[in-house]
């Protein structure tokens, strides 16, 4: 009873915390959004000095989704081949210690990942985007004709290494748990290793890989200082991927918030509980289809 009761009690204070956080956003995003002249949530620029402010999300909410959906896209394969890989081909000995490194990737801090992208990554970055230019410049996200660097591209390059060891150390811990017997049915079937791995591992371990890439999303919208090193911090809703430019939520924040006013504050803290909301729904929503899939494997059971 002493334990069930800690326990619920701390599921309780979380909440507790959540909405406090929300109600704390909300009173102090309020003062500036009365105070804005144009639509919050359509206006692309950003000017909150001065008599009449001026300043919406437009802009920064799809830069957020932009570099966040382009990360995932980049990274989860190559999460999904390493854990594969770690959990039914290297040797134990190697996975293990391989493991381990991916699990200290975790532990760096964003900082440094957005310096070693602003740093090193720049001028590789610059080349890739030239070539993919003068091979796939017709494509709209390939268009822009420089100069290159600090760009979309580079972000969710960097974005993506970030949320790489979050994906896979989940995803193989998932792989690794699928039931022995499951694997030899298949093997003795007459399947190779792959279709062992593609009728058995991956539909046992899906609700887990969509929590992984869920997590790792989380992780991406609400990623600042490397991005805030990284985008060119334009204004625009533009799908160039290579051009300078973009600007996520997060990022703004961290580049306005020091030599802000108190509206802009106040709009950079409506920013902010808009970036809450977002990330709430993400979470609820793979919270959704973890369940539904728990439901479908228990009922098919």
């Amino acid at each position: 009873m002493f334990f069930r009761g800690t326990a619920t009690a701390a599921g309780s204070m979380v909440l507790v915390i959540i909405a406090a956080i929300a109600v704390f956003l909300v009173v102090k995003a309020i003062p500036a959004i009365n105070k804005d002249t144009v639509n919050f949530f359509t206006y692309k620029e950003w000017f909150t000095d001065g008599d009449q402010p001026k300043f919406g999300i437009a802009a920064t909410v799809f830069g957020t989704i932009l570099t966040a959906a382009l990360a995932l896209l980049i990274s989860v394969p190559v999460a999904l081949g390493i854990a594969l890989c770690l959990s039914h081909y290297a040797h134990r000995r190697v996975a293990t210690t391989l493991g381990f490194v991916i699990d200290l990737l975790a532990a760096v801090p964003s900082v440094v990942f957005g310096l070693w992208g602003r740093d090193y990554f720049y001028e590789p970055i610059t080349d890739l985007s030239k070539w993919l230019h003068d091979v796939f410049g017709w494509l709209p996200i390939f268009g822009s004709e420089g100069p290159y660097g600090k760009s979309v591209l580079l972000g969710s390059v960097v974005l993506a290494i970030m949320i790489l060891p979050i994906v896979t150390s989940l995803s193989r811990e998932v792989f690794l748990q699928t039931p022995p017997e499951n694997q030899e049915a298949a093997l003795a079937l007459g399947s190779t290793k792959w279709e062992m791995i593609r009728t058995a591992v991956l539909p046992y371990g899906r609700a887990g890989i969509i929590a992984s890439v869920m997590l790792g999303l989380g992780r991406a919208l609400g990623e600042t200082i490397a991005l805030a090193l990284t985008l060119g911090s334009v204004f625009a809703i533009n799908w160039d991927f290579l051009g300078p430019g973009g600007i996520t939520i997060a990022s703004n924040i961290a580049n306005r918030f020091g030599e802000a006013n108190d509206v802009g504050r106040g709009a950079l803290i409506a920013s902010g509980l808009v970036l809450f909301v977002i990330t709430l729904i993400v979470n609820m929503g793979a919270r959704a289809i973890i369940y539904r899939r728990r439901e479908f494997v228990g009922g098919a059971a």
